[in-house]
């Protein structure tokens, strides 16, 4: 597990600011495609989650020891994951809020935004479980926004 930001795209590179007249709509595009994104990952749609990213993409999260690569991985995470939450009676939810959203080149962007993860045990209250920030770069393909790759960092871990 790496705790640093994408090597691809350092921190320092973030991005090109969007210019205005494309910023709304394209925040727009950007927001739904994580909306769907997290409530497939949320709904244990192993196949439709890893259908988000490309077919190399990179994933590192700090509850995994090696970083994940390419759809099959992501796929069998989030398997292990239906497995592991149905056996300690927890339901995850994720909630992706104060997006940034950077130009890089072409069809290619580069985003950062905070990750809350809730878990909710059968019968019990809602808590919040994580705070984490997620980095990751978002291609355009076939007309379609894929991750190509994600950091995901967590607070209490920094």
């Amino acid at each position: 597990m790496t705790t640093d930001t994408l090597t691809d795209t350092p921190t320092a590179d973030f991005g090109t600011a969007l210019p205005a007249a494309e910023a709304g709509g394209l925040y727009a595009q950007v927001q739904q495609f994580y909306a769907h994104q997290m409530q497939l990952f949320d709904a244990h749609d192993a196949d439709g989650w890893a259908a988000t990213f490309t077919q190399d993409a990179h994933f590192d999260v700090p509850t995994l020891a090696e970083p994940v690569r390419g759809r099959a991985g992501l796929a069998a995470n989030v398997r292990r994951n239906k497995a592991q939450q149905e056996g300690d009676g927890r339901r995850l939810r994720h909630w992706i809020g104060m997006l940034d959203i950077r130009s890089r080149r072409g069809e290619e962007l580069r985003t950062r935004c905070y990750a809350l993860v809730y878990a909710t045990e059968r019968g019990g209250p809602s808590t919040v479980l994580r705070v984490c920030v997620m980095e990751d770069v978002l291609v355009r393909v076939d007309g379609a926004w894929l991750t190509r790759h994600r950091i995901v960092t967590r607070d209490d871990l920094a």
